[in-house]
């Protein structure tokens, strides 16, 4: 049995029907799609969108297809698909952990996630000499797994417990020092800095369907389970012990949520590199239109999350031709000024 959403005022800016929500939802495909087709569209040489949707209904229908087709298909298809599930796993990620730990400036990057799964990286490529992206998977799930496990085991010690404050004060530290270590192992070896050079600021380039098949199991893996929690965290938002009460099992709820965080913010990691800031933003925005409920938080940051990060691939591409920005840059621009926005808001949505 699990616990209703909290019975408590619902402000104006929130979406009250259930209808409301599953249009603007079904809108926000849309804009997915749009999003996706603009990743397809834009690059070293414009397509027009036009061209872009009949390269793919021949791609599909099998016809072959010369260059625009070889562009689209062959090169920014798969791009474009990693972007999606990438932005889709760290949104996803972001959501469980503010979900789990009852705060709203929680996410992959901030509890150290994102850091741990790097550094194993690292240490992959400088000392196993791990080259490829079936290699970066198993370090980064590693290293994402022993952070999480770290920062909440850390931050339960002493008589207080995993209150939200602590766990961001550890996680925060623990990020900081994984990621000085990393910094320091990619100046000293050569090798290193060189495999990490743009995969250490976040990236999609040069991301083929490799990548994509090699990370695509566990991000729909780390989905399904997000969504088997997505309930049990509506009861866990009333506190623990209320949850216990209501019949919700907490421990099988935190082990599942650590799980998926695990899977969807090392799949992430792997593919494209620590990119900040989606699983903050996303999920904060979402939950101030959609209310505190996970099951719709869940639902439209799978779908937003993905906008954002293709739009920030696009962004790069586009502000300092011929070259490209890094799309980790690009979402670092962006969520700098939201986070100091969120600070200085004197009432953070509730969770």
């Amino acid at each position: 049995m699990s616990a209703p959403v909290r019975d408590v005022p619902v402000p104006a800016h929130v979406m009250r029907s259930t209808g409301t929500r599953t249009v603007a939802l079904i809108f926000a495909f849309f804009l997915l799609v749009a999003a996706l087709i603009g990743s397809l569209a834009v690059g070293a040489r414009y397509i027009p969108p036009a061209e872009v949707v009949n390269a793919l209904v021949d791609a599909l229908r099998g016809r072959g297809g010369g260059e625009v087709q070889e562009i689209v298909v062959g090169l920014r298809l798969p791009r474009a698909f990693v972007g999606a599930f990438v932005g889709a796993a760290l949104g996803v990620a972001g959501a469980l952990i503010q979900a789990l730990t009852r705060n709203p400036l929680a996410d992959p990057g901030i509890l150290g996630v994102n850091a741990g799964a790097g550094f194993l990286v690292t240490i992959g490529i400088g000392w196993f000499g791990v080259s490829d992206i079936q290699g970066y998977v198993w370090f980064a799930f590693l290293g994402a797994a022993a952070a999480t496990l770290l920062v909440f085991v850390i931050g339960a010690a002493g008589p207080s417990g995993a209150t939200p404050v602590r766990l961001t004060l550890v996680g925060v530290a623990l990020g900081a020092l994984l990621s000085g270590v990393s910094s320091m192992i990619s100046l000293l070896n050569p090798t290193v800095f060189e495999g990490m050079r743009f995969w250490g600021a976040g990236t999609l380039t040069s991301r083929d369907e490799h990548v994509l098949y090699a990370v695509l199991p566990f991000v729909v893996l780390g989905l399904v389970l997000a969504a088997t929690v997505a309930a049990p965290l509506n009861a866990i938002a009333l506190g623990e012990d209320l949850a216990s009460a209501l019949g919700a099992r907490v421990l099988r709820t935190r082990i599942i949520v650590i799980i998926a965080v695990t899977l969807l913010a090392g799949a992430a990691t792997a593919a494209a590199g620590p990119i900040g800031f989606v699983g903050l933003m996303v999920p904060h925005v979402v939950r101030w239109f959609v209310g505190p409920d996970q099951r719709w938080i869940l639902a439209y940051t799978a779908v937003c999350a993905p906008i954002l990060l293709l739009a920030a691939d696009v962004l790069g591409r586009v502000v300092v031709p011929p070259q490209e920005m890094q799309v980790g840059i690009v979402t670092a621009f962006i969520g700098a000024p939201v986070l100091v926005l969120l600070a200085r808001r004197r009432k953070i949505t509730g969770l």
